[in-house]
């Protein structure tokens, strides 16, 4: 079964994202296919794999980003949908667009599932400055989850006024888009010093969780390692 829906990718322009304010996002449906999707939906990894990381002071004074944490590693225990669905996104397609999209000439992907209980909050952040950017895929449906529970990611604009290494509240931006994520939705977007985004506090019951599934997306190093070697000027000696 396919996961991707690689026609889909093909109808999101470059251009139209690298132009979009206050920083480059695009928040499409449909990149999974639907079967796909509700395929991913049912064999999520159980949270008893996840990591606690709750409390934990971040680097620049913001407030923690409490949540359930799984990172990938070869090994982990996978149902076949996700192995099958990791295994397109290390392909040419979906490499190549994300190629496109971030205008290099070859990336490097981690993955990550997160995993959010009630009164948990992402504070207005910019991401690591080693990063392109990140490739969000949110998995909360109608039947786990109410949109007045919060969850959407907010596009944050800050004017070009605040600098990435400080903790500013969410009334200390112009504006606010919040994504769309309920249901078969994903949140692409660039990392620049400006590229605030965040979450409210959940208002979910107890037991029910947020679940996104997270890319970040950096340069490959290796391969640029390699291409900075065979651009040195080379010396003739006599």
């Amino acid at each position: 079964m396919p996961y991707l829906d690689l026609e889909r990718l093909k109808t999101i322009a470059p251009p139209e994202f690298r132009n979009r304010k206050p920083y480059p996002w695009v928040n499409p449906a449909g990149v999974i296919t639907e079967a796909g999707y509700q395929q991913l939906v049912q064999t999520l990894p159980d949270v008893s794999l996840f990591a606690k990381s709750f409390g934990q002071k971040r680097k620049f004074g913001q407030d923690p980003h409490d949540r359930f944490v799984l990172e990938y590693k070869p090994g982990i225990r996978l149902s076949q949908p996700w192995r099958d669905f990791l295994h397109e996104l290390r392909q040419p397609p979906y490499r190549t667009f994300l190629q496109e999209m971030f205008g290099v000439d070859e990336v490097a992907m981690r993955f990550h599932w997160l995993y959010t209980p009630t009164g948990c909050s992402v504070s207005p952040h910019c991401d690591g400055a080693n990063e392109l950017g990140t490739h969000l895929f949110y998995f909360n449906t109608t039947q786990d989850w109410d949109q007045s529970w919060g969850g959407s990611t907010l596009i944050l604009d800050d004017e070009q006024r605040l600098p990435p290494g400080t903790a500013p509240s969410l009334d200390a931006f112009a504006s606010e888009i919040p994504s769309e994520f309920m249901g078969n939705y994903s949140l692409l977007f660039e990392r620049t010093d400006h590229s605030w985004h965040a979450v409210r506090e959940l208002r979910s019951p107890p037991g029910r969780l947020r679940k996104i599934f997270s890319i970040i997306v950096s340069r490959n190093e290796r391969t640029d390692r390699l291409t900075r070697v065979l651009q040195r000027p080379r010396y003739q000696y006599f």
